[in-house]
C-alpha cells in the first residue's frame, strides 16, 4: 500500500486528489495537509466526504511528512513547493508538484512570468515535466515530478502529434481556450463572484497568461525549433471544463484521413485520448469528471488551416488524475488505476 500525504487537500486540485486517490486500491492518505484548516475535520471541509474520510487537517509541514510516507502531492500555489523541497526530502520521498514550480527549465522565464523569486533552482533540471502521453518512460524513474498545467495538457495534446511530424507551421499557432471557473482556485476572489460570471464570459490574461511559455517550451521541444505562440484564455460560467480552439497554417496538402492517421500514430494506444471521428468534435460536457482527453480538428482548405480542438476536466485530466497517473507510473503501478472514471452526464 503506497502511502500518501497531500499539501494543500482543501483547494479545489486537492479535494479532487482525495477523491480519486480515496478509490485508489493501493493508496492510502495519510496527511490531509492545508494552511487554512488546520485542526479542522476535512469532511467538514468537503461535506461529500462526511463519513468516507474521518481524519483532521494538518500543516504543510513537508519534513516531517517525508518520514511517513511515499509520495507527496503539492496542490499549492506558485512558489510553496519550491520554497520546502530540499535534498534530504526527495532523499526520501517522490514529490508530484501540481504548481508550476519545476515546469519550466528556464528559471528566468518562471520569475518573468510568475513574478516571483525560484526558491530551489537546483532542481529545476531534475524535474520531469509529468506529461504521461509524452514522457512516459522519464516519470518512471523520477523522483521529482513538475505536473502540467490545465491549459497547457489540453493545449499541447492537442497540437502535440502535428507538431512532432511537422505538419504545421508553428509560426502561426494561435491557441483560444475557455476554462471553468474552478480552474482560479477555491480562494475568494471578487472577478470569480457568481454575479460577475454568471450570464458573462470574458478573455483574461491576454498576451500575459502565465501557461503561455510552458506550452511554448513543450512544443518547441516536439517541433525541435523555438514556438512562439498567440495564446489567449477565456473564462465562462461554468464548473469544469476546458476546451481549447488552436488554428495553425499546414506546411502540405493533407487529406483528414492524413492527419487522422498521425494522431494515431501517438494516440491509438493511449487510454486517456480519445480523437474523435470526422466531423465531430470535443465538448466538455462529455470529458467532465473524467481523465480523458477529447481531440477533434477540421481542415480548411480555403484558407490551407487546420483547426484543431480538445477538451479536458481541468480538474481532472488538467491536474489531479494527471497528478494520479503520474504517481501510478513511478510505482509501477497500472497507468490507469483510480482513474478509471466514467464522464459524467448530465
Amino acid at each position: 500500500m503506497i502511502k500518501a500525504g497531500i499539501i494543500g487537500s482543501t483547494g479545489y486540485a486537492g479535494g479532487e486528489l482525495v477523491r480519486i486517490l480515496t478509490g485508489h486500491k493501493d493508496v492510502e492518505i495519510k496527511w490531509f495537509g492545508s494552511r487554512s484548516y488546520i485542526d479542522k475535520k476535512y469532511a467538514d471541509v468537503y461535506r461529500n466526504m462526511f463519513q468516507i474520510v474521518d481524519a483532521v487537517c494538518l500543516d504543510d509541514n513537508m519534513e516531517q511528512l517525508a518520514d511517513q510516507v511515499d509520495v507527496i502531492f503539492t496542490a499549492t500555489p506558485q512558489g510553496l513547493c519550491a520554497s520546502l523541497v530540499n535534498e534530504e526530502i526527495l532523499s526520501k520521498v517522490k514529490i508530484i508538484d501540481l504548481s508550476a514550480d519545476f515546469r519550466i527549465k528556464d528559471v528566468k522565464t518562471y520569475e518573468k512570468w510568475y513574478g516571483i523569486e525560484h526558491k530551489s533552482p537546483q532542481f529545476i533540471e531534475e524535474a520531469v515535466y509529468g506529461l504521461c502521453e509524452v514522457n512516459r518512460e522519464d516519470i518512471k524513474g523520477a523522483r521529482l515530478i513538475a505536473n502540467p498545467g490545465c491549459y497547457t495538457t489540453c493545449s499541447i495534446l492537442t497540437a502535440y502529434p502535428l507538431a512532432k511530424e511537422g505538419l504545421i507551421d508553428m509560426d502561426t499557432l494561435i491557441i483560444d481556450a475557455k476554462s471553468g471557473t474552478s480552474g482560479a482556485g477555491r480562494g475568494a476572489k471578487v472577478p470569480n463572484l457568481y454575479c460577475e460570471v454568471n450570464e458573462n464570459m470574458k478573455a483574461y490574461g491576454v498576451a500575459t497568461h502565465r501557461h503561455t511559455p510552458e506550452i511554448e517550451e513543450q512544443l518547441g521541444y516536439a517541433s525541435g525549433k523555438e514556438v512562439v505562440i498567440n495564446f489567449t484564455p477565456h473564462l465562462v460560467p461554468m464548473n469544469r471544463g476546458i476546451l481549447a480552439t488552436e488554428y495553425a497554417k499546414l506546411t502540405k496538402d493533407v487529406t483528414w484521413e492524413e492527419v487522422k492517421a498521425v494522431y494515431d500514430k501517438y494516440y491509438a494506444n493511449e487510454k486517456f485520448v480519445r480523437v474523435l471521428e470526422k466531423d465531430v468534435y470535443p465538448e466538455t460536457k462529455w470529458v467532465e469528471g473524467s481523465n480523458y482527453v477529447d481531440i477533434g480538428f477540421k481542415i480548411d482548405p480555403r484558407t490551407n488551416r487546420i483547426i484543431m480542438m480538445g477538451a479536458i476536466d481541468n480538474l481532472v485530466k488538467g491536474a489531479a488524475g494527471q497528478a494520479v497517473q503520474n504517481m501510478n507510473l513511478i510505482f509501477g503501478l497500472p497507468e490507469s488505476e483510480g482513474l478509471d472514471l466514467v464522464p459524467m452526464f448530465p
